[in-house]
């Protein structure tokens, strides 16, 4: 039996375990370490804290998720398969270590915001694009 996401802690432990894989990945690894040249140091807090805001009510999220992918984009093309891949490895990682409601809220939320970053993404190649 697994436990259900309660605490900042456990938040930390998803999003460890979730960008050790990311990290690695043949799909979008290369994004994060090539592309973006990702500050793990930096991005790393600022996803417990977004996460923790969404699943425990936290506060200390500030920040438009929007605009850096939107930015990305245009240095790398995001794919329908980068946001698959990114959801897979997402609910992979949810199921591997917990269980319960906020576990299925967890995979339900990235699943939406998958759909939605990716559909603002293709929506930002048009001209007349207001973001």
């Amino acid at each position: 039996m697994k436990n259900d996401i309660t605490t900042r802690t456990d938040i930390e432990l998803m999003i460890d375990t979730f960008y050790q894989q990311v990290k690695k990945d043949p799909v979008i690894g290369y994004i994060f370490n090539d592309v973006v040249q990702l500050s793990w140091e930096v991005h790393i807090p600022v996803m417990y804290n977004f996460w923790e805001n969404i699943l425990l009510g936290g506060t200390a999220y500030k920040g438009n998720p929007m605009s850096p992918h939107i930015e990305l984009d245009k240095k790398e093309p995001l794919t329908e398969e980068h946001f698959n891949r990114w959801l897979e490895l997402f609910t992979q990682t949810i199921d591997q270590l917990f269980e319960g409601e906020k576990a299925n809220e967890a995979k339900t939320r990235a699943r939406h915001m998958a759909a939605l970053i990716q559909f603002k993404v293709q929506q930002s190649h048009n001209p007349n694009f207001v973001q």
